[in-house]
């Protein structure tokens, strides 16, 4: 199994990557069956990982700086389809 904290050291784009090996590797369907076990539990610690950091940036991108520098909820708006 992966080390816990090589993968909290990952970046969201590695950690993607990995979980896109494990999951080509259990799609060709010639794993053992231990092997895909492994596979699948570690893909499930990547996919918990990236779904956290995920987490993460939403709540960061949830404020952002106003020109007076105080922190606002962000929200995107929308254009009108009449002010075309």
């Amino acid at each position: 199994m992966t080390d816990m904290k090589k993968n909290e050291s990952m970046t969201f784009e590695e950690a993607m990557k990995g979980l896109e090996s494990f999951v080509s590797k259990l799609e060709e369907g010639d794993v053992p069956l231990e092997q895909a076990i492994n596979y699948f539990q570690e893909g499930m610690a990547l996919s918990k990982m990236c779904h956290e950091k995920l987490q993460k940036v939403e709540k960061q991108m949830d404020f952002i700086l106003k020109e007076d520098g105080e922190l606002a909820p962000f929200s995107v708006q929308e254009e009108d389809e009449g002010d075309k």
